[in-house]
Formats: structure tokens, C-alpha cells, sequence
């Protein structure tokens, strides 16, 4: 048998997407396709395209992760599994590795058709939540996988597996979403170019991905927030404007402006200013969801200014469901590739906001940081 994604209605697609009759192209870290097949053998067929970036897969089976791979330009066919017993459901989940490639408009993966044998598909149980995850480098999965000390910046080192995300989704029985650039920043990128803020982008459906094809492919479009109402919208993003505080200046190729975040109150009340904006339009989209400023996986220079504009937002707005919670740090032994967090890092700050997010959305009053009270 074969049929696309969107043939079958018991294959629950996993991230931001745009509906179509053909190909599913995975755009965001951790998007694609979770199902449970009773086949004795089950096949992917991929489409893929790179000039630099290669995209990358993982296959997980029966909560085992068991497979990673580079996939190849043009169109091939992978194995998920064969010659296993008919008639006995198999858990899968197929996740993109690697974050949308805004410097390679020509990175792409879609899943054209899944191909199976001697079964069917069954439903999925129902979510008990849904979270979404926005942020930089942390929240692509960059260096989570990866020995340390690497320092090529490499589809290879990003994972969606060793990934706080995902482990905070599993613990919750959640579906997540990921929407996330690595290098970029509130105000800016780490290297001060001011048109790198995520949240900019936050509202189409791959805002980040660039050149003709990703347009025709449906990425600018408007997400549809409503087919996909958020429990819980989850920001980690401060890091890199940190480093923009130490970096020099950027300068526009084209018109010869310069940018450049200093450690000024000026810049202390724009960031103030650009969180309130975050977290006014984050509430537009997620009328119904908590909203959580998570920080400090990388440093914590920021976090006072990140817990006063957290506060400020709330005090000014009225709105009593956003709030802000330290994460763990990450420890010397527990840096992956890149200098970034490994995966243990990502443990413990899974563990954190699981916790929180347990409480929160079972309707207990949050023992992190609401807005004005510290947690420390």
C-alpha cells in the first residue's frame, strides 16, 4: 500500500505545516510524522534538496530511538522497519534533525508517501497537551549531538531528540511544535544584523525560510493558530543578545547603517519594550495558552531585564497567565558540540519545565516565577 500523509487520517503530522494533497515538507526542527502501523514493514519516501545545509531525519521506534540519517538529494526510499510480526501495532515517530536553513534557500525534506505491507494504521491516543517551543540555537538543537569540542557549524550537530522540547512533551504526554533560528536574538543576532528576531517571524508558518520555492511551498502564510490551539507557548531566547552586547557593531551592506546592542539603559528599555511586544503578539496568537519566558540554559545576564519586562507585560496588560522561570545552567561536564548544551543539559532543563508546566496546566498556581515574585 501507499498513499501520502494527508490519505491517511490516523497519521498525526507533527509541526507547523501547510495542508496539501501531496508532499509533507518539514520545515522546523522536529517536525514530521508520529503513527502507529500494524504492516509488517514500513517505508518513507523522501524528496530533498540542499545547496549547504543538508537536512537530516531521526526515526524512533517504540519509544526507542533507532535510526539517523543525512537524507539524499532528489527522491529515495528508507526503511523504518521490516519483517516484523503483522498485526501488532508499532509505535513510530519521524522528527527532522535540523532547523529551517535561513542562509539556504534550497534546504528542503518532505515526506511524499509512506508504503507499508500486511496492515493498517491505527489511531493515536489523544495528547493530554500541546506546547510550542520558540527560541535560538538551544531550541534548533544545536550541539546536542556531537562529541565536544566540535566547532563546525554542521547539520550533523543538531538533534531533535536530545532535546528539552521533547523530553518536556514526552514527560506530559504532549504534542510540540518548535519554531526556532539558531544565532538569533530579541533585538538582534549575536552578531547585532537587527532583522534576526524570531518573534518577528513568529506568526507565519516558517517565517525564517527564504528564497521563491519556500514561498510557493507555503511558508509565509499565516499560521492557522486556531488548528493548533497551544496549551503552552514556551520562549527561550536571550542568549544571543547577550553576545550582540559584546560584539562589534553590525553595518547594512546596502545602506551603510549600523546596529549594535551596548550594555546602556537605552538598550536595557528597548529589550524591556521588544519582550512586551513579544509577549502582546504571542497572546493575539495563543489566546488560550500559558505563556512562559524560560532563560538561562546559557548564562543569565539577562535575566533581570527579562523578569522586569516579564513583570511589566503583565502589570500593564492584566494578563495573569505569562510568567517567567529561571532553567538550569548548564554545567562544565554537561556542554555537547559547539559549546552548547548536551544532552544532560537538556535533561535537567526538561525536568524543570516539567514540573512547572505539570502544576500550571493542571490549574495549581505556578511555583516558578509569576511575573513579579523571584523563584530562586
Amino acid at each position: 500500500m501507499k498513499r501520502t500523509v494527508f490519505q491517511l487520517p490516523q497519521v498525526r503530522i507533527l509541526g507547523r505545516h501547510v495542508p496539501t494533497d501531496g508532499a509533507l515538507t518539514l520545515f522546523y526542527t522536529a517536525c514530521g510524522i508520529e503513527c502507529l502501523c500494524t504492516g509488517s514493514e514500513l517505508w518513507l519516501e523522501l524528496n530533498a534538496d540542499y545547496a549547504q545545509y543538508e537536512p537530516w531525519l531521526s526515526i524512533e521506534l517504540n519509544g526507542a530511538w533507532l535510526s539517523r540519517f543525512p537524507v539524499s538529494p532528489g527522491r529515495s526510499r528508507v526503511c523504518v522497519f521490516r519483517g516484523m510480526t503483522p498485526g501488532t501495532p508499532k509505535r513510530v515517530r519521524v522528527l527532522k534533525d535540523v532547523q529551517a536553513m535561513h542562509d539556504d534557500p534550497r534546504h528542503l525534506v518532505q515526506i511524499t508517501a509512506l508504503c507499508w505491507e500486511n496492515g493498517d494504521f491505527l489511531p493515536l491516543p489523544a495528547p493530554r497537551y500541546r506546547l510550542e517551543f520558540v527560541g535560538d540555537s538551544i531550541t534548533s538543537g544545536e550541539g546536542a549531538i556531537g562529541a565536544r569540542g566540535e566547532e563546525d557549524w554542521v547539520p550533523a550537530f543538531f538533534s531533535a531528540m536530545n532535546h528539552y522540547g521533547r523530553m518536556t512533551a514526552d514527560r506530559l504526554q504532549a504534542e510540540y511544535r518548535l519554531v526556532s533560528q539558531s544565532g538569533w536574538g530579541i533585538l538582534s543576532s549575536w552578531d547585532n544584523r537587527p532583522e534576526c528576531r524570531v518573534l518577528a517571524y513568529y506568526d507565519k508558518v516558517c517565517g525564517v525560510a527564504a528564497g521563491a520555492r519556500n514561498a510557493a511551498l507555503g511558508a509565509g502564510q499565516p499560521n492557522d493558530f486556531a488548528a493548533w490551539p497551544a496549551d503552552a507557548v514556551i520562549v527561550n531566547l536571550g542568549t544571543n543578545d547577550v553576545s550582540a552586547l559584546h560584539n562589534p557593531a553590525w553595518t547594512d551592506p546596502v545602506t551603510g547603517r549600523t546596529f549594535q546592542q551596548t550594555d546602556t539603559p537605552e538598550n536595557r528599555a528597548a529589550l524591556v519594550r521588544a519582550v512586551g511586544d513579544g509577549l502582546a503578539m504571542l497572546r493575539r496568537c495563543n489566546p488560550g495558552a500559558l505563556l512562559v519566558w524560560a532563560y538561562g540554559m546559557l548564562g543569565a545576564e539577562l535575566r533581570p531585564t527579562l523578569e522586569e519586562a516579564v513583570a511589566r507585560y503583565c502589570r500593564e496588560s492584566g494578563d495573569a497567565r505569562a510568567c517567567f522561570l529561571p532553567l538550569p545552567p548548564t554545567e562544565a561536564a554537561d556542554f555537547g558540540a559547539r559549546h552548547h548544551p548536551g544532552v544532560t543539559a537538556h535533561r535537567r532543563a526538561a525536568d524543570t519545565l516539567a514540573a512547572f508546566l505539570e502544576r500550571a496546566l493542571a490549574g495549581q498556581s505556578p511555583q516558578g516565577k509569576p511575573a513579579e515574585k523571584d523563584n530562586r
